[in-house]
């Protein structure tokens, strides 16, 4: 075969045709030439149309380390003349001269709402602030009031009082509808830089970056660097299709991977932390693992797919015998779960109270039940107590299994060993069980995993465990370094909130 040759047609309108010839038979080989094949011939009106909504988040809180705003006394050379001089003027310094001095932070946000004054940012923007400052385009600023945050997806609202300024405020679009290749426009504060644009194509979309229990990020090239945090990703109609809020980078500037929470998942919150104040998530009750090839097989499915249920939660909406351990969930609500992590976030974003019918995979056969969901905030207090009752009861004997931070934790005994496969040279606490929505599943942490020690102290057992981790508690501590051990001994630490 000779090779083709393509001849470009002079452009005169968006579906102009590529010719190629070649000896594919006697006639010519025609194919439609993509529209916007080399991008679009300018975003400025755009740009322009929607740069008012798009807003600088400033935030400010009292400086870490010593509390003190005393500048450090300089080291000068041994028996330098001015030692004295030195010595009089740092030890003097005037107490008020000593206060804290404010740590400031810039994200980006946007509003949504130029009425009620409603602005959308990210969480980690505005963490831990003890004041919250809209920055407009035009130079104009509005104090901000805190409505609610969401960690699990890292979604923040705010609201400024919109009678003191005229606001704009763009809408969300649908992220489902957008397409690998489809161009995007980013607009935000990247290093401080205020209405910055730049546009790219989804590179990808459905991405699990380890973040939080619900990643479904849609990846793009558009340039994404610090400081766009909370900013919007548009599509080419102007709607919010993703909010951005990471990027993959070994220098902290953008190399072309950038991901944003997808509409779809932060409409949801937004209104609900508008409304409430908090988030209202359903809630299953149940632990899963992933289906392997291997489980796939034994179970008689044509494919590796859905959330193999490995407990039910005692308590919890399906604690009637509806859903049993050993059971596959491969549809929820009319929705397929092709992956185990599919489940939680469908799950999470259905109604508290609403009737599902689940279809689950029960010794080879297909069955569909009836589910009312709980809410997954009460799960959390559920855990809570249960991890408080285990507490207790090892004052009057020892404990052989707990629950805690997500994790159910069991002595290391044979049985374990030959359940997991774990080496003999290994030592500590195994996890037995992980709950689908706890920090413990968002870090990546797995049943099989062995405890071996908790912020540096060993631990050897589930009482050892939880005892280490409530003194860390009354440090005040806010998190918990855990080195983990796999089957094989390969160790790795994980840090997770107990807040």
């Amino acid at each position: 075969m000779t090779p083709l040759k393509i001849l470009r047609a002079t452009r005169v309108a968006p579906m102009a045709l590529m010719l190629a010839v070649g000896t594919l038979g006697t006639a010519p080989v025609l194919w439609p030439r993509p529209a916007m094949a080399e991008g679009p011939a300018s975003v400025a009106d755009l740009a322009e149309r929607l740069a008012g909504a798009v807003v600088n988040i400033s935030t400010s809180r009292s400086a870490a380390g010593s509390g003190s705003g005393r500048v450090p006394m300089p080291k000068l050379p041994e028996g330098s003349p001015l030692q004295d001089f030195f010595d009089d003027f740092f030890q003097e310094q005037p107490e008020e001269e000593r206060t804290p001095r404010p740590a400031q932070s810039l994200g980006s946000g946007f509003v949504i709402d130029a009425e009620e004054g409603i602005v959308v940012t990210n969480n980690h923007v505005i963490s831990g602030a003890d004041e919250i400052v809209v920055n407009f385009s035009d130079g104009g600023k509005l104090d901000a009031e805190l409505l609610g945050v969401d960690t699990k997806t890292d979604i923040a609202v705010l609201k400024v009082d919109a009678s003191k300024r005229t606001l704009q405020e763009v809408p969300f679009g649908n992220s489902d509808a957008m397409r690998i290749g489809d161009w995007v426009m980013a607009i935000g504060n990247p290093f401080g830089l205020g209405g910055t644009v730049t546009v790219g194509i989804v590179s990808a979309r459905n991405r699990e970056i380890g973040s939080g229990p619900y990643d479904d990020f849609i990846q793009t090239d558009a340039a994404i660097n610090r400081g766009n945090s909370g900013g919007p990703l548009f599509n080419m109609n102007g709607e919010v299709i993703g909010i951005n809020t990471a990027i993959i980078s070994p220098t902290g500037g953008s190399i072309g991977i950038g991901f944003s929470i997808p509409s779809t998942l932060a409409v949801n919150v937004v209104d609900q932390l508008r409304e409430f104040g908090e988030t209202r998530r359903g809630w299953l009750g149940v632990r899963i693992q992933e289906v392997t090839d291997e489980i796939a097989e034994s179970l008689g499915m044509q494919k590796a797919a859905g959330a193999m249920v490995s407990g039910v939660i005692e308590g919890g909406p399906i604690d009637n015998g509806s859903i049993m351990p050993g059971d596959v969930i491969i549809r929820f609500d009319g929705k397929d779960i092709e992956h185990m992590r599919d489940l939680p976030r469908i799950v999470a974003e259905s109604p508290v109270g609403k009737d599902v019918a689940v279809t689950i995979v029960r010794k080879g056969e297909e069955q569909t039940v009836q589910v009312k969901l709980g809410r997954l905030e009460d799960s959390e207090k559920l855990a809570s107590a249960e991890t408080k009752d285990d507490a207790a009861e090892g004052e009057e004997g020892p404990v052989s299994s707990a629950s805690v931070l997500g994790m159910h934790l069991a002595a290391l005994d044979d049985e374990a060993r030959d359940r997991f496969e774990i080496s003999a040279d290994v030592s500590g606490v195994v996890i037995n069980e992980i709950d689908a929505d706890s920090v413990a599943a968002e870090k990546g942490v797995a049943p099989g995993d062995v405890i071996v020690e908790i912020a540096q102290a060993t631990v050897s057992t589930p009482k050892e465990a939880l005892d280490r981790l409530e003194e860390l508690k009354s440090q005040g501590r806010r998190n918990a370094l855990l080195m983990l051990a796999s089957k094989t001994g390969e160790l790795r630490f994980v840090t997770l909130r107990m807040d």
